[in-house]
């Protein structure tokens, strides 16, 4: 399913509190890839391409979610699953990494593993849509750090200097892939992609822009950054009108 990453960060809010958060982004030329490949919890992110089997992923999150780890868990389907040369899986934790590609995967094919980030892609042009990705995502990851881009801060930021989103960032690490070439089957215009991020804080209103999907269409990442560009404008429209509402779970607050 062409190629995808996966991604954990750790950071402070602004009033000092302490949250881990994870994502998956994937494009794909076939249609739907977001009901297929992206799995993601407050504990952990996975996704699973080349002969999909969305069971790995969906099982894979529930057993991070037990407590084990993001090796442990994927090792263990991947060893239960008689067609594993034809898979790809990879995921983090809060912990660790994983990233396998069965030797029968669609050439190119292959996987990169950095800190708190993984990789992996199949039947590209070439090695360098994996490696820009990467690239692309650790130049704007977020570590250790205070993070305004969370919360209601996050449709309000002034400085460029801070950072976006991770849906956004991530977007824009797909964007780079496809830059490089992304999937070489030409022939195949429908194409989709797909963005989700869940983390451990808390807002009265769920952020929009962390669940977007582009289903069919022959320009996926333009129309992913344009799916997230009206979803982040939508968020802080609602904002503005309900975020006393919200807050105080009555919508006599909105006036």
């Amino acid at each position: 399913m062409t190629f995808s990453i996966c991604a954990h960060e750790s950071y402070e809010t602004p009033a000092g509190d302490s949250h881990r958060r994870f994502g998956v982004a994937v494009t794909t030329r076939l249609p739907g890839v977001g009901t297929l490949c992206p799995f993601v919890s407050e504990n952990g992110a996975v996704a699973t391409q080349s002969l999909v089997n969305v069971d790995l992923g969906r099982r894979g999150i529930e057993y991070i979610d037990d407590g084990l780890t993001v090796e442990d868990a994927l090792e263990a389907l991947l060893n239960a699953d008689e067609g594993a040369p034809q898979r790809q899986l990879h995921g983090v934790d809060a912990d660790g990494t994983f990233a396998f590609s069965g030797g029968e995967c669609g050439d190119w094919f292959g996987h990169r593993e950095g800190e708190r980030v993984t990789v992996a892609g199949n039947l590209l042009t070439g090695e360098d849509v994996i490696e820009a990705t990467m690239e692309a995502y650790e130049a704007t990851a977020v570590h250790e750090t205070t993070d305004p881009a969370t919360g209601p801060n996050a449709a309000r930021l002034d400085d460029e200097d801070d950072p976006q989103p991770l849906a956004k960032r991530l977007i824009d690490a797909l964007a780079a892939g496809h830059v490089e070439g992304g999937d070489k089957r030409e022939e195949l215009p429908v194409q989709s992609a797909a963005v989700v991020v869940e983390s451990t804080e808390t807002h009265a209103m769920t952020p929009p822009y962390n669940d977007l999907r582009v289903d069919a269409t022959e320009t996926p990442i333009a129309d992913l950054r344009g799916a997230y560009d009206l979803a982040m404008a939508g968020y802080e429209t609602t904002l503005e009108k309900y975020e006393e509402a919200y807050e105080a779970d009555s919508l006599a607050e909105t006036g």
